[in-house]
């Protein structure tokens, strides 16, 4: 497998792309797992670890949406950080909503996304 490369962001615009910059860079960071891949899902540019989704940046190019652990997604919920992510109208409870770019905290889930989609990864025989 090769490994992906490194994509480069436009120059920012007057009006602003700190979101995107911001998520190109974390998740570009995530890179060095050769495991873990830059794809879309639902017309949104995401990440992926051996196929399983992590993360992506919501389509208007200002939110991360990320899988986690229904409970954590509560919790992001309940303390004002997150909200519910529901594209059809109808709540995903494993995903969440972080609409503010913060790269403390997209980081910090970032890395809680890759450890979810690593324990949810089918069990390997080695034979």
């Amino acid at each position: 497998m090769t490994r992906p490369t490194k994509r480069t962001s436009p120059p920012a615009t007057a009006g602003g792309d700190a979101a995107r910059e911001l998520y190109d860079e974390l998740t570009d960071d995530l890179l060095y797992d050769p495991a873990i891949g830059h794809g879309t899902i639902m017309g949104h540019p995401c990440i992926r670890l051996a196929g399983q989704f992590v993360a992506c940046l919501e389509r208007n190019g200002t939110a991360l949406i990320l899988k986690l652990p229904a409970d954590r997604v509560t919790t992001l919920i309940a303390a004002g950080t997150g909200t519910q992510f529901a594209p059809t109208g109808h709540p995903m409870h494993e995903w969440v909503t972080i609409p503010e770019p913060d790269r403390t905290l997209w980081q910090s889930l970032l890395t809680e996304a890759v450890a979810f989609a690593r324990q949810n990864l089918p069990a390997r025989s080695d034979g």
